[in-house]
């Protein structure tokens, strides 16, 4: 099966600007999430969707292919949808460019999942062990079945334990926590431009309840890799003293 491994990249995000290009280490943030991704032993191409010529310039630089897009995309997945044609793979796997110790053995493992699981999109959740964690709004918490089939993916905690201090819910191990990676069908992320924009999407800003709401079925895999993704300033200072103290290998 042949697998494309494609990594979005802007340069305009709201919170960070020029946040892929930001260095870290010595290197710019995408070139980890590149040489992280490059370790995988399934990717058959490993391509960065952007629309900068600045960042198809760094790239370039360092070895890289790229596919130049529209600025006009609003999210990775409408970016790789837009360049499917030009993919090789029967399976895509988007991986964020602002994850530089993404685990190249998950990768692989969403790979293996979808060989053996089928479904539209598989995508990493990790237990929830700790009350903050599960009180952030910034962290996506999932509602799954028994089969690992999402039901549903929130910025609330859910699901609610009736009865239950909310210190305890943590306890319970019914708590998961979803990684912003995404691995498709081809021939459903073909079919994603018809999709129109859902109500829960929209009040969550969740783009993978646009999935459900369509009736996709999302596959999950349990992982314990924990995303460090750079978002803020903070981030970056907490990316950069976690490489300092620690270098991922």
């Amino acid at each position: 099966m042949n697998v494309s491994v494609v990594i979005p990249a802007r340069l305009a995000s709201t919170r960070l600007p020029r946040k892929v290009l930001a260095d870290l280490g010595g290197k710019p943030v995408l070139r980890h999430v590149w040489e992280r991704v490059a370790r995988m032993r399934k990717a058959t191409e490993i391509l960065v969707a952007t629309d900068s010529e600045e960042v198809a310039k760094a790239v370039a630089g360092w070895g890289g292919q790229f596919v130049m897009t529209s600025p006009d995309c609003r999210s990775g997945t409408e970016r790789i949808a837009s360049i499917l044609d030009g993919l090789k793979g029967q399976f895509i796997l988007n991986v964020q460019g602002d994850e530089p110790f993404i685990d190249p053995v998950l990768l692989d493992a969403l790979v293996e999942c979808f060989a053996a699981e089928g479904g539209d999109v598989v995508t990493p959740v990790y237990p929830i062990r700790d009350l903050a964690t599960l009180m952030n709004p910034a962290v996506v918490k999932v509602v799954r079945g028994a089969d690992g089939r999402a039901w549903y993916f929130s910025r609330s905690a859910v699901p609610h334990v009736r009865g239950v201090p909310m210190e305890e819910w943590p306890a319970r191990g019914l708590h998961w926590g979803h990684l912003g990676v995404y691995g498709y069908a081809r021939a459903k992320l073909a079919a994603y431009a018809t999709l129109p924009e859902s109500p829960l999407e929209s009040v969550e800003a969740l783009e993978q309840l646009r999935f459900l709401e369509a009736g996709w079925r999302i596959q999950t895999l349990e992982t314990e890799y924990h995303a460090v993704a750079i978002d803020t300033p903070e981030d970056l200072a907490k990316a950069r003293a976690l490489l300092a103290s620690a270098p991922v290998a």
